[in-house]
């Protein structure tokens, strides 16, 4: 027996073809949608978990500002203070100055010579005076050069020739003197020292070797 097909089978494949694409269109539509919903969820995590950083990130930065201020305020004091202790030492080291000075001056001051004007600025010290002969002045210069322990380099600014009045005067040899100014610097006595602490040890070296 045969059977014969009467239906329109090529209309029928046709719609079966056309529900299977529209089927698998649907099907692709909600992969995409599920896709892009899972990658927005994920997007929205990395962006949470980012500003939870950079907020952390923030608040490290603001304390680590405020450490950096207070060690500059730190700072800021700890230089006070050097600079204070700093000028107390210097006022301690050269208070007693103006007593080795006048020593000096008793010391190795020759006879036949008085100062006048005694002036200080710095280490720098300007000695005026009167003397008998120009001899006096030079033995000055001498006895400062070689002998003293807290003056140095002297230097003669000038000198010159006065006449006593003939009343003022005891004889004739002191109706003519000489006004002069010398100008000599101080050493401190933190330079003073650094030698006499300095000398034992090249001994002891010398010893060694």
């Amino acid at each position: 027996m045969i059977l014969i097909n009467l239906l329109p089978h090529r209309e029928e494949k046709r719609r079966q073809r056309k529900r299977a694409f529209f089927v698998g269109l649907g099907t692709a539509g909600v992969a995409g949608i599920a896709a892009a919903g899972i990658w927005m969820l994920v997007l929205q995590h990395l962006t949470t978990v980012q500003q939870s950083r950079n907020e952390f990130l923030t608040a490290e930065i603001k304390r680590l500002d405020a450490q950096i201020k207070d060690i500059a305020e730190l700072r800021a004091e700890i230089e006070g203070l050097k600079a204070r202790q700093k000028a107390v030492e210097d006022l301690q080291t050269n208070r007693n100055v103006p007593v080795y000075l006048l020593d000096e001056l008793v010391r190795y001051t020759p006879e036949g010579i008085y100062f006048t004007s005694i002036k200080q600025v710095g280490e720098v010290v300007t000695l005026t005076g009167v003397a008998q002969t120009n001899e006096r002045v030079s033995e000055l210069l001498r006895n400062t050069t070689n002998q003293s322990q807290w003056l140095k380099k002297p230097e003669l600014i000038e000198i010159k020739a006065v006449n006593v009045p003939a009343g003022q005067a005891a004889n004739r040899d002191q109706r003519r003197l000489h006004d002069f100014s010398i100008r000599v610097s101080l050493i401190q006595p933190g330079a003073q020292a650094a030698p006499a602490a300095s000398a034992p040890a090249s001994a002891a070296a010398r010893k060694a070797s």
